[in-house]
């Protein structure tokens, strides 16, 4: 029961005689179980009171009962894993074939949706802190993971629960009841979460706590995967404060340096970059590498940045010069990626095993965008041209035959064809949410098309 007396109206004899309706209602054999954890109002206060009643010894998500089976549901709480899942009184009202009621509340009141959490395994929810405490068996300090924490949207579930979860909903004088058995709401909504783990959330763009929780189902998402996910700093944002927003909005770590406030990486001045770097690494994004759009005059000064600013890889242009590039790169104690720009896929493999040839590492970031400017279509002819056996990065951005840039997977890059590829031989490089994505929308955009590609194979 989770309750409102307020809703009532005045009731003569106050929150006992609502208990004591309730337990004439159950019966000898009925249980009555509240919540009695923080402040949830007068109802639950006046049934722990009880000298009847049998609490669940949990410092967070304690409930008190009354009944016939009031200590099968609380026994050994502070015991299970979670504090709402399995082994829980909320859990084995279910299984006992339990109801739950909200009189005058709505579903923000119903702690039996954070079992449904729970059971899940949500990758938002969080660990506790540390709590000591007393049980039968001397004190205990103990935290519990998969444990709720800010705003959810269990309001916007109410709906869903009349329409499938066999919900009622009636009144009580002027309160609103709603009656539900626990199992078929739980049932209902294990369902409903496996296909979108975000259901408890709501979509309010200014809601930090959704925002934030959002970010870790995608940062979960990303995380199950062989390959690592980056994006650059140009789709990330122009100073670094929005760049570490935007990516933890993504749920993305990871950073390439190829542009900071529009000015390409190469032509910044090295405090510039170090403080960049160090900005972002405090914030905990990491630097995957720096990408340079073009070859400096300068470009040993280039590397002294990166290997002070302990940045481990270089992306360079694939042109004719790479043979040399990468041994300079490599002499720097740097590892030299090559991307490709107009070339052909043939072009860039003899370019690649030219230097391989010389006694240097091939590694190549796969640009998709811009082998459809070459004219090519990057997974049914250019990957299969011998590419991949260089590849160890994946520029994810999709773009049409005639140059318009597009959406991943609705333009000709064929990247849906490409990921599946490279994950089918656990790839283990990077696939880089590319700077082609900032022409039609921004990274949290191309962070959620990237995912509903992920599931969708």
């Amino acid at each position: 029961l989770h309750s409102s007396l307020s809703s009532l109206g005045h009731v003569d004899g106050g929150a006992d005689v609502v208990v004591d309706a309730f337990l004439g209602v159950l019966g000898d054999s009925g249980t009555l179980v509240v919540p009695v954890f923080g402040d949830l109002g007068i109802i639950p206060e006046t049934v722990k009171k009880r000298p009847n009643a049998v609490a669940s010894i949990q410092p967070r998500a304690g409930v008190a009962a009354i009944g016939g089976r009031a200590e099968a549901i609380c026994r050994n709480h502070w015991e299970a894993e979670t504090a709402h899942g399995e082994d829980t009184p909320y859990k084995r009202l279910s299984d006992m074939g339990g109801y739950v009621c909200l009189l005058g509340v709505d579903q923000d009141r119903s702690t039996t949706l954070h079992t449904v959490e729970a059971l899940l395994r949500l990758p938002y929810l969080n660990r506790t802190r540390e709590f000591t405490f007393s049980t039968p068996e001397g004190d205990v300090t103990k935290s519990w993971p998969f444990f709720p924490g800010p705003h959810r949207d269990f309001i916007g579930l109410d709906r869903l629960l009349r329409e499938q979860g066999g919900m009622k909903v009636g009144r009580i004088g002027p309160s609103v009841v709603r009656l539900i058995r626990a199992r078929e709401m739980i049932d209902c909504l294990i369902e409903v979460g496996r296909r979108d783990p975000a259901f408890a959330l709501c979509e309010n763009p200014n809601c930090a706590d959704c925002v934030r929780q959002r970010a870790d189902l995608k940062r979960d998402r990303f995380a199950r995967e062989d390959f690592q996910v980056a994006a650059t700093s140009s789709l990330a944002g122009r100073y670094v404060p929005e760049m570490v927003e935007n990516c933890q909005i993504a749920g993305i770590d990871t950073i390439e340096l190829d542009a900071i406030q529009g000015q390409p990486v190469h032509i910044l001045e090295a405090a510039r970059l170090v403080s960049a770097v160090g900005e972002l690494r405090d914030n905990g994004c990491a630097v995957s590498g720096l990408r340079l759009y073009t070859i400096p005059d300068h470009l040993d000064s280039i590397l002294q940045m990166a290997a002070e600013c302990s940045i481990k890889r270089v992306l360079m242009p694939l042109t004719h010069e790479a043979p040399s590039l990468a041994e300079a790169t490599e002499t720097a104690g740097l590892r030299p990626v090559f991307y490709n720009t107009h070339l052909s896929s043939q072009k860039a493999f003899d370019l690649l095993d030219r230097i391989c040839l010389e006694g240097q590492e091939a590694r190549f970031a796969f640009q998709t965008a811009n082998f459809v400017r070459a004219g090519e279509k990057p997974f049914s002819a250019s990957l299969r041209n011998r590419l991949k056996r260089f590849t160890v990065q994946l520029d994810v951005a999709d773009l049409a035959f005639d140059g318009t840039p597009a959406v991943l997977a609705e333009g000709h890059a064929e990247i849906k064809e490409l990921v599946s590829i490279l994950r089918c031989s656990g790839f283990l490089g990077y696939m880089v949410l590319g700077s082609g994505n900032r022409f039609v929308g921004n990274l949290a955009d191309a962070a959620a098309r990237f995912v509903a590609l992920l599931d969708a194979m």
